[in-house]
């Protein structure tokens, strides 16, 4: 059974995956830190000065005055702040996974292939290669292209 871990383990497939989810690990705390501290105080500030790391609704009914406040003091709080910007970090990840994505298809896609040249048989009028000397379908000799 140890053999068989070790097998499965080693297998190009999971050191990729490995290697992937490590790369899209630190790739998210990337565009963390470029949502909260760079897209979204502009944001705020073209928006009257909001942080949005700071909106929350206050469920205990006696005011706080930020966020740390309210959660310093136990009061239950929906975040709605710090949940638009994770909305934001997954929509700049799953962009820039798409257009990752994307070009790696683009460059997996065979080049297309040149038409082959088709003619008729003149016995069956069935479409066959140009270059052919006996029908496929109804074995009809044919004279050299």
């Amino acid at each position: 059974m140890l053999k068989e871990f070790k097998e499965f383990a080693m297998r190009g497939n999971v050191i990729d995956m490995a290697v992937g989810i490590i790369i899209g690990a630190a790739f998210g705390k990337i565009v963390t830190s470029l949502v909260n501290d760079v897209l979204m105080p502009p944001i705020g500030l073209l928006l009257g000065q909001v942080d949005f790391s700071n909106l929350f609704i206050d469920l205990s009914g006696q005011p706080h005055a930020s966020l740390a406040e309210a959660k310093s003091a136990g009061a239950p709080t929906i975040n709605f702040g710090l949940f638009f910007n994770t909305v934001l970090d997954f929509v700049i990840v799953a962009f820039t996974i798409f257009f990752l994505i994307r070009q790696i298809n683009r460059l997996k896609r065979p080049s297309e292939a040149p038409p082959v040249p088709v003619k008729n048989c003149p016995y069956c009028l069935s479409s066959i290669h140009a270059k052919a000397t006996r029908c496929p379908q109804c074995a009809s000799e044919l004279k050299a292209a």
